[in-house]
């Protein structure tokens, strides 16, 4: 029976460059414990034709460990009995978030508001009255502390229940001008962050934090947008999940109300005010929910020979396919193909993008 693990032994696996989200889920179920894990890491890399990951600094994570302290905030584990249970639904849920405040806020029935950074005034007036107005009926809403509607939803909502998801480390704030709020958020409602303390803003992590933001609720509720704005991406993830996906119609001579306008034709629900949303959100009911020990999504991959390695490698090419499409090409048991695309991911010759799909790398 494994040894269980330390904080610092998952920590070494999860900031390991090459180990993403799905990767850790899918050693921790195969090799039982992190630590085991990582002395795999080697014979699987090389079975996928690569090099081992360099493993991450043990001082480092330690020094982590103690600066999260510090800040009064504390790691939230995947395997954690109080991790957001529909967070964890997704298959490439966080595998550590590091938080500050009242967790118990995500155990309510949580509501994303999201829109433009520009966005009108009139915009951010609705989006805080309709943050106070969910609020009062007993939900949670949840942003990203952006300008413009993610900062009126917090405004709004900071009175019965907000949770701020933020892109940087969680000792950076980002909009600067949002520094008290996200103090206050912290203070008063629930602020999460996936990156390590001291990581400033980049954009590759945007899409990561929209993620968590679409993971932890039940619904999104798109304000005002642009067609091809982050705000329209969270929908996506938000659809892809299964969740509801919500957008405030705005007048056609408006560009910000576009792409609300354009989710509402392609089958988003139409929605003028909170009584609209919360007829779409729903409390969760724990039996549609995997327990925590549960949460790992794919079967725990399983040992692959080499004709295994062959076929699915020749299915693989520069654009995204889902892994499940592998596994009827190749014919090949699900948890062998994912074993294969586990080793081709540690080689550093695997990507994995949203929706469960992977290429070769480039």
């Amino acid at each position: 029976m494994p040894v269980a693990d330390t904080i610092a032994d998952k920590l070494q696996l999860i900031r390991t460059n090459g180990v993403g989200p799905v990767t850790y889920r899918q050693l921790l179920a195969r090799f039982g414990s992190a630590a085991a894990a990582i002395e795999a890491l080697p014979m699987l890399a090389r079975r996928g034709g690569g090099r081992a990951p360099e493993l991450a600094d043990p001082r480092a994570v330690a020094a982590e460990v103690a600066r999260v302290a510090k800040l009064g905030a504390r790691y939230l584990l995947l395997d954690d009995r109080d991790y957001p249970p529909l967070l964890a639904e997704l298959d490439d849920a966080p595998p550590a978030l590091i938080v500050r405040g009242d967790l118990g806020l995500t155990a309510r029935p949580c509501v994303a508001i999201v829109g433009a950074r520009n966005a009108s005034a009139a915009a951010c007036r609705f989006a805080r009255e309709l943050a106070l107005r969910l609020g009062e009926a007993g939900a949670t809403v949840v942003s990203g502390l952006a300008r413009g509607i993610d900062t009126a939803a917090h405004v709004g909502s900071l009175s019965t229940g907000t949770v701020g998801v933020i892109a940087s480390g969680i000792d950076v704030v980002f909009p600067p001008e949002n520094a008290e709020l996200q103090e206050r958020v912290a203070a008063q409602g629930l602020l999460v962050a996936e990156q390590p303390p001291g990581t400033e803003p980049r954009a590759r992590n945007f899409p990561s934090r929209n993620r968590i933001i679409a993971g932890l609720s039940g619904g999104t509720v798109v304000v005002e947008a642009a067609p091809k704005s982050g705000s329209l991406i969270t929908a996506r993830l938000a659809a892809e999940a299964g969740r509801e996906v919500m957008a405030v119609p705005g007048s056609p001579l408006d560009p910000r109300a576009q792409g609300c306008n354009l989710l509402i034709r392609e089958g988003a629900i139409l929605v003028q005010n909170a009584d609209d949303v919360m007829q779409q959100i729903r409390p969760i009911d724990p039996r549609a929910v995997r327990a925590p020990g549960e949460r790992w999504g794919a079967p725990p991959p399983a040992d692959a020979d080499d004709r295994a390695r062959r076929d699915v490698a020749g299915l693989l090419g520069p654009v995204p396919v889902a892994a499940d499409e592998l596994i009827r090409q190749s014919g090949h048991d699900p948890a062998v193909v994912h074993m294969v695309l586990l080793e081709l991911e540690l080689a550093g010759r695997l990507e994995r993008h949203a929706g469960g799909r992977v290429s070769l790398a480039g």
